[in-house]
């Protein structure tokens, strides 16, 4: 419902800068673009030398103690990478600190031993402690493995000199291309020095897939200086290269004999807990206990090919979602959160910079946010040559719900996931995605057709265009069936399809793109924030690199221009942002200025209302500003202000936002949100209030205590949060989530209750082991 606080963080799908190509496309130029533009993508990839460093292989009666020193006699004879250069705050110059970083291994497993040197050991930062915190905060020492050699997919990896330990997927999904969900089995230990901070790393072989017919892998490095901003790279230095584009990377040499041991692991879990929902019916039982098991198995069927699969499963363990205000039309994007969607995951992004999410996860299991039961699922994923591969079968049980006095049922169904991606010259690709949902019987008995939907994206990347600069051209087209009708909506009403031309450098960058989603656009498995529409969508960036000038590292001014018609070509909405000025400072600290003019037409069909206030059909011009300020999370109190303000449809809105972490010693920090939205119509006024707080205890890398409190004046619910987790030993997990929900009654108007009480409660153990074969 429009107005409605939403429970997840505003991850929104169409939040990429976009630039249009024309408002109706010629067919014959379009075409003879796209005939083009794959010969000039090519003609850039050119083949450069690259940095090398060779692993050292160690002697059978060679071993090691784990503990961040580097001390073992052996390290000495192994081959260091060095010659970092800085990225930032000066690129291409030498860095202020010296790093060594060396690589041996066995049959078994990959060690890595880092020398940080630092000539100032007292203002090295290391704040958290937390597995997969972000290091925003902190000093860190990251590294990528591209152990297929194939420049675009691999392992990332980060700690800091506290030992936190942070992992991830290259390839597609999450920040600059991270899906930082995968938590592999791996150990790393830190000590610190007058010398600065190193570290000794072991990854298990086991945890990597990985073309055992290579003697050569994929491999870059990257070191933060926080209290200097400063950022460091052993190859790809260019600010228009990232890490995580590990075709920037260098390479490690004289690998041979690892083993995978037969490649089987199994992953039972346990569960037990109890929920309390206090209830008004005497009758009633408001306490409910739960003891649970489950199995996780994978197999891999080749040393680059992993099956998976799940029985029974659990999601105890999963964080809540973030609460968020939402004063649009329109739904927002909901971010996965549980293990078995989420690993592997990267390969099902589709066309991801387009705003089309042809497989959204969290349609399976979840309904209005409370989970389905899982019966089974299975997952596919890895590669075969020059394709990527993800398949995922799901079955979930049928559920009879009852909320505020009605009983409502759902039905088991079935869930199908296909996508395949090919490798195109050095970075692109061409992909294929198929999705099937099946539905049982309802409570009448009667079940609906299986719906379908097919896609096909096309992604073209270059870092070499015109020298050194990236350059991206993406196509997509998507159709799903029309199960409800019975085929009564045409082929092409049932699509979506678009191109984009994207120019993302340092200084200069912009986008042009095209899209369709037509009325009936509606995939059964995917996200789709609106349909029945044409957009076309240009911006331009400049940021320039100031010398010597008040601390500034970098402006920012901007132009972003929308322009969306109805599938009639009739406007609907026009929009113009303007980044004013933005400031990137080289302490960390940031501000934004931006204004905004829109234009929107709401038909009668479009009427909705916000807080019971109805927006009428009409066309509607205005214009709003926001300023936002950030200071560096490198400090001991760090925090955020935006303030916004101007015209909201045919009122005002004035909009304030604050928040506060503080970190007063390593492993600890507090942080608090507030965000309040006053709202003028002629229809009338609200108030919208959010507050949220979160504290954490992290004793160690292996052990951490976090816990949230949430309150909206939308659901007049305070939820509490909190969650103990113990790696045991890496693999091997407890945790311990306690959850407690109170309600203003009053609020509400709940007659036969008053004030505010317990609206649910609940406590879980969970406990998992891992053993590999």
């Amino acid at each position: 419902m429009p107005g409605n606080v939403i429970l997840t963080p505003s991850d929104e799908i169409d939040n990429v800068l976009n630039f249009p190509i024309v408002f109706k496309p010629n067919l014959i130029k379009l075409s003879f673009f796209l005939f083009w533009l794959p010969s000039v993508l090519l003609a850039q990839e050119e083949t450069q030398e690259k940095k090398e460093v060779q692993a050292y292989r160690m002697d059978p009666g060679e071993t090691i103690e784990l503990n961040g020193s580097l001390d073992e006699a052996w390290w000495q004879d192994a081959q260091g990478a060095t010659n970092f250069t800085q990225r930032e705050p000066t690129e291409g110059i030498a860095p202020t600190e010296s790093t060594v970083v060396k690589i041996a291994y066995d049959d078994n497993y990959l060690y890595i031993g880092a020398m940080l040197h630092d000539s100032d050991p007292s203002g090295i930062l290391a704040y958290k402690k937390q597995r997969d915190a972000g290091l925003n905060t902190d000093d860190r020492f990251m590294w990528v493995l591209d152990t297929f050699l194939d420049g675009r997919t691999g392992y990332f990896f980060e700690i800091n000199p506290a030992g936190l330990m942070g992992d991830g997927l290259l390839g597609g999904g999450g920040r600059w291309g991270v899906n930082k969900s995968w938590d592999g089995i791996w150990e790393a230990r830190v000590t610190t020095g007058a010398y600065g901070w190193s570290a000794e790393i072991r990854i298990p072989f086991r945890t990597l897939n990985f073309n055992p017919q290579l003697d050569t892998w994929g491999i870059n490095f990257q070191r933060t200086v926080r209290r200097k901003n400063e950022e460091v790279v052993w190859e790809g230095y260019r600010r228009n290269q990232q890490l995580t584009r590990p075709v920037h990377g260098g390479l490690l040499t004289g690998l041979e004999g690892m083993s995978q041991g037969i490649g089987l692991e199994a992953k039972p879990y346990a569960v037990a807990g109890w929920s309390n929902t206090p209830t008004t019916d005497p009758l009633g039982d408001p306490t409910d206990f739960v003891r649970n098991a489950g199995l996780d198995i994978s197999y891999n069927i080749t040393t680059s090919l992993r099956a998976a699969v799940t029985v029974n499963t659990d999601f105890a363990e999963v964080e809540v979602d973030q609460r968020r205000t939402n004063l649009t039309r329109f739904p927002q994007y909901f971010p996965e959160r549980r293990d078995f969607f989420l690993e592997g995951s990267g390969v099902f992004s589709f066309s991801q910079s387009n705003g089309v999410t042809p497989y959204f996860s969290r349609n399976i299991g979840l309904t209005g946010g409370e989970p389905i039961p899982i019966v089974y699922g299975a997952r596919l994923g890895g590669q075969a040559g020059k394709f990527e591969l993800g398949l995922v079968q799901v079955r979930t049980g049928s559920e009879t719900r009852v909320s505020e006095g009605v009983s409502s049922f759902f039905p088991a169904e079935d869930f199908t996931v296909a996508r395949v991606k090919r490798a195109l010259f050095d970075q692109s690709s061409i992909g294929a995605i198929y999705t099937r949902r099946a539905s049982g019987a309802d409570s009448t008995g009667a079940s609906s057709p299986d719906a379908h939907t097919v896609g096909m994206d096309l992604d073209l990347f270059t870092s070499k265009f015109l020298g050194d600069k990236n350059l991206q051209f993406e196509a997509f087209f998507v159709w799903n069936s029309d199960p409800l009708t019975g085929g009564a909506t045409s082929f092409l009403s049932r699509t979506a399809r678009g191109v984009r031309l994207n120019f993302p450098n340092d200084i200069w960058r912009f986008h042009t793109s095209y899209r369709e989603l037509d009325e009936n656009f509606d995939p059964a498995l995917g996200f789709t924030r609106r349909n029945g529409f044409r957009r076309i969508q240009p911006s331009i960036g400049f940021s320039p690199r100031p010398r010597d000038l008040l601390g500034i590292r970098q402006f920012e001014f901007g132009f972003q221009f929308e322009y969306l018609t109805d599938m009639a070509w009739q406007l609907e909405t026009r929009k113009t942002d303007f980044k004013v000025l933005g400031l990137r400072f080289h302490s960390g600290d940031q501000i934004d200025l931006e204004i905004t003019q829109l234009y929107e037409r709401l038909t009668p069909q479009d009427e909705f209302s916000l807080r019971g206030v109805l927006i009428s059909a009409g066309e509607y011009n205005t214009w709003s500003w926001r300023l936002n300020a950030r200071t560096a999370g490198q400090r001991m109190i760090s925090g955020n202000v935006e303030i916004e303000g101007g015209e909201f449809w045919s009122g005002d809105r004035t909009g304030f936002s604050v928040g506060a972490d503080l970190r007063p010693a390593p492993g600890f920090n507090v942080g608090a949100n507030y965000e309040v939205n006053h709202v003028t119509l002629p229809g009338g006024d609200f108030t919208t209030t959010l507050v949220r707080g979160d504290a954490g205890w992290h004793m160690s890398p292996w052990a951490s205590l976090v816990t949230n409190i949430q309150y909206d004046d939308y659901s007049s619910i305070v939820g509490l949060f909190g969650k103990l987790r113990w790696i045991i030993h890496p693999g091997n997990d407890l945790f311990l989530v306690y959850t407690h929900n109170w309600r203003d009654f009053d609020a509400i108007g709940d007659p036969d209750r008053n004030g505010f009480g317990t609206l649910s409660r609940g406590a879980t153990t969970k406990i998992n082991y891992t053993h590999r074969f």
